[in-house]
């Protein structure tokens, strides 16, 4: 926008503004960039979700190395609940179970 026209919206549509000081709108320029948008708030979801997902594969796939049936699951659920941990949590089981 030429600066003539800004300076002439700013007068027309905000005019209370209009004595405010170059700081007041930098304070505002920052505010409005770092609140949170759509693409943020998904972005976290997304990557639970994909945790998930990537623990109950892990699950499975120490389940069906064993080589046994799925009932086998009593006896890998110590292992499986550590790879749960290690990786949603992205820290060391022994951390956590303490």
């Amino acid at each position: 926008m030429k600066p003539s026209k800004r300076q002439d919206h700013l007068r027309r549509c905000h005019p209370d503004k209009t004595e405010k000081d170059l700081k007041y709108f930098q304070t505002f320029k920052d505010k409005f960039q770092k609140r949170p948008t759509l693409d943020k708030m998904f972005a976290s979801t997304s990557q639970r979700n994909y945790d998930g997902l990537r623990a109950s594969y892990n699950i499975s796939l120490l389940i069906a190395k064993s080589g046994k049936p799925h009932t086998i699951g009593d006896k890998l659920i110590l292992p499986a609940v550590e790879e749960v941990l290690k990786t949603v949590l992205h820290k060391p089981a022994s951390d956590i179970i303490k």
